[in-house]
């Protein structure tokens, strides 16, 4: 059977492209080689947050914004430095997302019914000079509904276009090959896999019962990265990081593998900035496992101290929050997987939100009365949760104990309670002025001058030893992988280049398999919210530019 186009994928950015294409009346066929409850791919489970500049909640909040600001930000983070070759499309990609970021994303999502959570967060807060790494102000809209509330539009979107028959879905459908006549790619092959009754997010059987051929004018690749693919987040792992870790959790689940690179590479697609990803610091093993090695990120305020395996406090600008890869850099460096935050109840319960939207549950249910529990004191019940049930969490009421039992968890006695306390004191000396020489400190008191900051997010700033603020709290934090940030190289088509930078007739990329556009619109750095913004924008490109090629 021929369509006019097949989408490889049924994550964010292939239900975007999908639905793009149905929009002009032509015929799609998605294929996913995971089961229908997974639709939405790593979108569903993602918090929702989304890059906007200058919007109407920023100017609410008191921000100024502006796309110079940002594209100064954007070009500080991500560093482009191989503007000749594998970063000359990433570029461009990148400068078309800030325009479409300060220019149409948000009134566009708004015409889908996606609406935002008043107060901006602030992720990447950089804490080098103006125009280095992170983001001069709050820029992380948190969509109304998470990660289910950016999928339900584009989901509802394609189950009516099946039910037109516009749009025909195909889960447990593996592509293996591409189909090429001369140079032009004409189709998919591949394994129909045995049905699988999983839940969202359960690793699902890779048992083949049949086979599968389907022709089309044209193909996305909207497949995906690698992120829990850790063989080959090895094999990729940049030096400048030091060397790859041998423990990590997984921030996405089994599917999450990589394929599809390999497989559009064997077709002459060229995979561009392979050493370029992205991984967080602060995961904590899930105590309610949906996948292996199942792990969920801290989401931290700044106020937390920062300690190495060994007990060292991380030099600045090493703080929670404000430089994903800067950390991993210097956590890479000492030589062991894993680090320390110790805080107190008072800075948990304002400072400690946790990435996914199964951990929060008041704005994924879109509930009003569950989100205002999170200003009543004590920490939010996910967050309780852990602190009762997760085994990188310990509660103490004294530093001696919590010390003592930080080395009993690791089982290596690396901790020196002598040195941990004389540093904590150290920067508790430093709350008895309102000016200081810690950083740190004056990061999070300038937090505060940010409206949204001061209510929901960063802690009224106090010494870590006063007993009246405890009890003190110890949280091991591991390596977490998520995103790959390079891929296949794609023009401002979206079609998917060779070697020699031609496009191969018939192919396109979109998401993260496409390092969110261009082989890599990130650089080395992102700026967080640009991931599912990346999915929905270069989806959209796809989609838009299959129309055009389709006529």
């Amino acid at each position: 059977m021929k369509y006019d186009a097949i989408v490889v994928g049924a994550g964010l950015a292939g239900l975007v492209a999908t639905v793009e294409i149905a929009d002009a009346g032509k015929r799609v066929l998605l294929v996913d080689q995971e089961p229908e409850s997974s639709l939405g791919g790593q979108a569903w489970w993602s918090f929702g947050g989304l890059f906007l500049v200058d919007s109407p909640e920023q100017r609410r909040m008191g921000i100024k914004d502006s796309k110079e600001l940002a594209w100064q930000d954007w070009l500080g983070t991500a560093g482009f430095d191989r503007e000749e070759d594998e970063d000359y499309w990433g570029r461009k990609w990148a400068e078309a997302y800030v325009n479409f970021a300060a220019g149409e994303k948000r009134a566009w999502l708004h015409s889908l019914g996606i609406r935002f959570f008043p107060v901006v967060g602030w992720a990447e807060r950089g804490g080098y000079i103006a125009d280095g790494h992170g983001n001069s102000v709050p820029r992380f809209h948190i969509v109304w509904g998470t990660g289910p509330g950016v999928v339900t539009p584009f989901e509802n979107k394609l189950r009516d276009y099946i039910k037109t028959g516009i749009v025909n879905y195909l889960p447990r459908h593996r592509v293996d090959h591409f189909i090429q006549d001369n140079d032009r790619v004409v189709g998919v092959r591949g394994a129909v896999l045995v049905p699988s009754d999983v839940k969202r997010g359960e690793e699902s059987s890779r048992e083949v019962e049949g086979d599968f051929e389907y022709y089309a004018e044209a193909v996305v690749v909207a497949s995906g990265g690698i992120g829990a693919n850790f063989e080959l987040i090895r094999k990729n792992w940049p030096k400048r990081l030091g060397s790859p870790p041998n423990h990590m959790i997984s921030g996405v689940p089994a599917h999450v593998d990589g394929r599809m690179l390999e497989i559009t590479e064997g077709a002459g697609g060229r995979i561009v900035n392979r050493d370029r990803m992205w991984h967080y610091t602060e995961g904590i093993k899930n105590w309610n496992s949906i996948w292996p090695e199942h792990g969920i990120r801290i989401l931290p305020g700044p106020s937390s101290i920062w300690l190495d395996a060994r007990g060292r406090r991380f030099p600045a600008p090493n703080f929670p929050g404000f430089d994903t890869l800067g950390t991993l850099e210097a956590i890479m460096k000492t030589g062991y997987n894993y680090s320390w935050f110790i805080l107190t109840e008072k800075i948990i319960e304002k400072e400690f939100a946790l990435s996914g939207s199964e951990q929060n549950p008041d704005l994924t249910e879109k509930n009003i009365r569950k989100l205002l529990n999170r200003i009543l004191p004590g920490p939010p019940a996910p967050v309780k949760a852990f602190m009762d049930k997760g085994e990188d969490f310990i509660v103490a009421d004294n530093l001696h104990d919590l010390v003592n039992r930080m080395n009993e968890l690791t089982g290596e006695s690396l901790l020196d309670v002598v040195e941990v306390e004389r540093q904590i004191v150290a920067r508790d000396r430093e709350m008895d002025n309102p000016f200081t020489k810690d950083l740190q400190v004056t990061a999070l008191r300038g937090a505060r001058k940010y409206r949204g900051d001061k209510l929901i997010r960063v802690a009224t700033p106090h010494k870590i030893l006063d007993s009246k603020k405890g009890p003190l709290i110890a949280v091991r934090l591991n390596i977490l992988s998520r995103k790959t940030l390079g891929g296949l190289q794609t023009d401002l088509s979206s079609r998917v280049l060779d070697s020699h930078g031609n496009p191969i007739p018939g192919l396109f990329a979109a998401g993260e398999v496409a390092g969110f556009g261009g082989g890599g619109v990130h650089g080395y750095r992102s700026l967080e919210g640009t991931f599912l913004g990346g999915c929905l924008f270069s989806g959209r490109i796809a989609g838009k530019s299959v129309v055009k090629e389709l006529g």
